[in-house]
């Protein structure tokens, strides 16, 4: 399989889990998009250019046929206001995550597992950061935001976001463990 063969499975891997999760966002199966965008940063990091804006351009897709499905206006949902555009740095950061964790030489290690972990909460957090943060305090959803209560909401959001891209990211590292295995007995084999 060429890289280019392997990047475009792996793009069109990832936008089919994104749409067949973020569909439902409150749905018993979680969205899997935060995942999806450090996935992407990892496997698809020098796609960035052109990967990052498709999979972002996807996802506002979806939430609009989402939303305009329902028979709400897009512009008139709870979930967006000015703060949805932050949406963009907010996954970037997911994103970003992926990339640093790429520019490391991980291998199926314990070392690459502490990697992996350390990058993805970091990421998480910044992503929580961003999303939440700017909701909380961009949106009119809070009537009176103080400090106190964005941190207590930041806290309340911050373990179901990270258990959900935990959850997703450990089924994606597996499966890229068990491939690069695989790979690598066919190549001892093969001399």
């Amino acid at each position: 399989m060429t890289a280019t063969s392997q990047r475009t499975l792996i793009f069109t891997l990832l936008a089919a889990l994104m749409a067949a999760t973020r569909i439902n966002h409150f749905a018993p199966i979680p969205d899997a998009s935060w995942a999806v965008f450090f996935a992407g940063g990892f496997y698809l990091s020098k796609s960035t250019r052109w990967a990052f804006p498709v999979l972002m351009a996807l996802a506002v897709l979806i939430d609009y046929a989402v939303i305009t499905r329902s028979g709400q206006s897009f512009w008139s949902a709870y979930c967006v206001s000015a703060a949805y555009w932050c949406l963009v740095p907010a996954y970037f950061a997911m994103w970003a995550g992926g990339m640093w964790l790429r520019r490391r030489d991980v291998a199926n290690d314990l070392r690459s597992l502490g990697l992996l972990a350390a990058s993805l909460v970091v990421a998480t957090c910044v992503c929580q950061l961003i999303s939440q943060g700017s909701f909380y305090w961009v949106s009119a959803s809070v009537s009176s935001p103080s400090f106190a209560g964005w941190w207590q909401n930041y806290v309340q959001w911050l373990f179901p976001y990270m258990q959900t891209a935990a959850m997703y990211v450990g089924g994606i590292a597996l499966v890229h463990a068990v491939a690069t295995s695989l790979s690598r007995g066919r190549a001892l084999a093969a001399h």
